[in-house]
Formats: C-alpha cells, structure tokens, sequence
C-alpha cells in the first residue's frame, strides 16, 4: 500500500491559495499569492528541497493546470515532477501533453492507486482534493510550512468534513523567519475522555 503524503504551506489561519507567485491562483479574488517569498531562509530550502524527492502526485485539475503551464519548462529545478506520475482528479479533463499523466473521476480511483505499489503519492496545492482525502481517512502523512501571517479570505486545508483522526509530531523545526516546518503522521483514531476541574 502506498502513503498519501499532503504537503502544503499554510498561514496561520489555514489559508494554503496561491503560495509561490502573485499570479499563481487568483481565483475567488484572491490577491495575496506569493506570499511565502519573505520567508524564505536555509532550513526552509533545505526543507522544500528534501519534498522534492522522485515520488508521484495527486493533483486537482487547477493545480494541474498551474503545473502543466510552469513546470515542463523549468524542470531544472525540480527534475523529477516529469518523470513521476501525475494523477489528476478531475470530471473534466482527461488528458495532457504533460507526460506521465493520469487522469481519474472518482473517490475510488484514489483508493486503488492507493493500495498498489510504488513510491509515495505526494499532494500539492489541490485543497478540494485535500478535504475529500481527509473526509474519506485517506492521509497518511502531513508535512506543514506555518507561515506567521495570516490572510483571512482564500482555500483553506481543512474544512468542516475532515474525519476525526489523530496524527503524531514526527519532525519539526522553527526557521529563522518564523515558519513551523511541522510533520504528522497518521497513529489511529481521536481518543476522547472526561479532565478533573
């Protein structure tokens, strides 16, 4: 079976739209992308370059598009993202000129992906994807950049229908900028109980 591995960077607030470039994603208004720039410093690059490992992806149509527009043409710095396969969960698109693409409908399609073999299935961007993998216990792991500002309006990581499930602190850090390089792993169910007043 394969993990699921989300990586997202995220404000303080949840907001994860349109992190790398003012253009990025500007959908519903948004008008803050780029916004991780002045947080950059070693321990964050040296971060990011780590998650840039040989891995496949599961990506939403829009963050595709974004993808399909900007990487092919920059690979130099990512030389992996054309080699690894990307799955694409859309009701409308259904094929690319990028190579390795892989276009699927369903909920279902993720989960046979899921319990073959292979390298690890990374998810970039693609928050509506997040919500459904999160709604259905899908994520195995999480691997957050907390960014200290907040941005109020724009996608979010989480909303409202994510199950209940508790995850481990595997590895964190704190940058010189201020960014929580946090990891999580999935370790079961969420344990409730009564605490003495």
């Amino acid at each position: 079976m394969r993990k699921i591995i989300i990586l997202s960077m995220i404000s303080l607030d949840g907001v994860m739209q349109g992190p790398g470039r003012p253009e990025e994603d500007t959908s519903g208004g948004f008008i803050y992308g780029g916004w991780v720039a002045p947080y950059g410093d070693e321990e964050y690059d040296k971060a990011v370059e780590d998650e840039l490992k040989p891995a496949d992806y599961l990506l939403g149509r829009k963050t595709f598009e974004i993808w399909a527009d900007y990487w092919p043409g920059h690979a130099d710095f990512w030389p992996s993202i054309n080699e690894g396969t990307k799955y694409v969960l859309s009701g409308t698109m259904k094929k690319s000129d990028w190579k390795n693409s892989v276009f699927l409908n369903s909920l279902e399609g993720i989960r046979k992906i899921k319990n073959t073999t292979g390298p690890d299935i990374q998810v970039w961007g693609s928050s509506e994807v997040i919500q459904l993998l999160l709604k259905h216990d899908l994520v195995d792991e999480l691997r957050l950049k907390i960014h200290p500002l907040t941005l109020g309006k724009g996608k979010k990581l989480f909303d409202n229908s994510a199950k209940a499930a508790a995850f481990t602190l595997t590895d964190h850090t704190v940058t010189t900028t201020g960014v929580i390089l946090a990891n999580y792993k999935r370790s079961g169910k969420v344990k409730t109980g009564s605490v003495g007043v």
